[in-house]
């Protein structure tokens, strides 16, 4: 980000442009949901583009804030911004609100509030613009102007959240595992009323944690412009498995609605049977060419949004470099990487051992070549040796596990003669049966 420090008032009316240069409309508002214990998070920009059609830019998309401009790294999706339940504008609602300061000095009107960069993609609300009374009766005169952090500060009178917006902020540390086995554990209507109030991505993470009955069960209570958003913001392959358990009809109005780019991967995989390799693979594996170096294979597998067992390796082919590739000519793991020089290229650092299997081969021939070779990601070809993705092994795990295995916290141990004993499975062993800890 070329600003680590960004003031709201002052990005309202600011230029957004695509990664072209081609001006796409003009921020309004910054979204924000409140959160139990940590300060605001960013979620996203609302974004006025031609015909005061207002849209949602996820803060995910934006690369640059400055110079008064925005860069996006790709398209906007261009539906008509809803606000969801938890969601706060911040011009809108924010600015202009009364709050008593911690220290006991009275209180204070939100003049403008900062937001930062917390982690890459992650930014929140660090620091609040705040005007005192006036203490003159002076019609020129202005009260005090401070600086304080969102924690030096209560907020007055708010209107009572949904109940569950507040249970969501209760649930807002947690790993999407963890939150879909406190959904789980919720009556159905409640379960429903806290999916409808999550934003689109946290809702998409949470909907992949779940067995396919509850899954099904919660897009259907979406209208489809959001079941759609919903789904793009998901795996492609978990996507397409749920889109798989839909009615026909249903089905394709999701797939027209959603992105191009992520319902032509989704069509893909709905094209192989679900026990095969190409039913659980991944179609958006780390892909380079023969030239490309070290570097540039590390620089790619350290983006924070890589699943970890997507960057235990790259692919290397013949261009094209998207699904279906040219020729697949090899892996490099990671750790072969980081024995050789930056420049080293990586089409010297194959693995001549490594096989890729056939999109049609069956789940128990990719699970024994994963266990034979103690692998975490195995390439998938076509019959022309294309790489079209690849399958790793939490792919595996979730299709060998029962349905149920979500619902279940424990594991029978053998009964002794009188009685039986029941080991509870700890929550972080739980994340690793996802690949959450790979």
């Amino acid at each position: 980000m070329s600003a680590a420090r960004v003031f709201v008032a002052r990005l309202a009316g600011c230029s957004v442009f695509d990664p072209a240069g081609d001006k796409v409309g003009r921020v309004r508002d910054v979204l924000v949901v409140y959160r139990q214990k940590e300060p605001p998070r960013v979620v996203g920009l609302i974004v006025e583009v031609p015909g005061k059609r207002r849209v949602f830019l996820s803060i995910g998309r934006v690369t640059s804030f400055g110079s008064g401009q925005v860069i996006t790294t790709g398209l906007i999706n261009m539906r008509r911004f809803e606000q969801r339940g938890g969601e706060v504008r911040v011009i809108a609602e924010m600015l202009g609100r009364e709050v008593t300061l911690v220290d006991k000095s009275g209180s204070a009107t939100i003049e403008d509030v900062a937001i930062e960069e917390s982690g890459p993609g992650e930014w929140a609300v660090t620091e609040l613009f705040l005007r005192r009374p006036k203490t003159s009766a002076s019609p020129f005169a202005k009260g005090q102007t401070v600086f304080s952090s969102w924690a030096g500060v209560r907020e007055r009178s708010t209107s009572a959240p949904q109940s569950a917006t507040q249970l969501l902020a209760t649930y807002e540390d947690l790993l999407p595992a963890d939150l879909a086995n406190a959904m789980l554990d919720l009556p159905e209507q409640r379960m429903l009323e806290v999916a409808e109030e999550m934003s689109d991505e946290r809702l998409a993470d949470v909907l992949e944690e779940m067995p396919e009955s509850e899954q099904v069960d919660i897009l259907n209570q979406l209208d489809d412009a959001r079941a759609a958003d919903v789904l793009d913001q998901m795996q492609p392959d978990d996507a397409a498995d749920l889109i798989a358990q839909l009615s026909d009809e249903r089905g394709e109005v999701l797939l027209d609605l959603m992105q191009p780019e992520e319902a032509e991967d989704v069509r893909m995989l709905l094209a192989y049977a679900p026990d095969t390799a190409g039913g659980l693979m991944t179609p958006e594996p780390i892909i380079v060419s023969a030239d490309a170096t070290v570097a540039e294979g590390l620089a790619l597998i350290r983006r924070h949004e890589l699943a970890p067992a997507l960057g235990a390796a790259v692919c290397v082919t013949l261009p094209p470099y998207e699904p279906p590739t040219g020729r697949f000519l090899g892996m490099v793991h990671f750790q072969r990487m980081l024995r050789y020089p930056p420049m080293e290229r990586l089409g010297t650092l194959l693995d001549q051992k490594l096989e890729p299997v056939k999109a049609s081969a069956s789940a128990a021939e990719v699970a024994r070549t994963l266990a034979s070779y103690n692998l975490v990601s195995l390439p998938v070809v076509d019959d022309n040796h294309r790489l079209v993705g690849v399958v790793t092994i939490d792919d595996v795990l979730d299709y060998l596990l029962p349905d149920d295995w979500r619902s279940h916290d424990d594991d029978p141990a053998p009964a002794p003669a009188d009685t039986s004993t029941i080991p509870v499975v700890p929550s972080a062993a739980r994340r690793s049966l996802n690949g959450s800890s790979l």
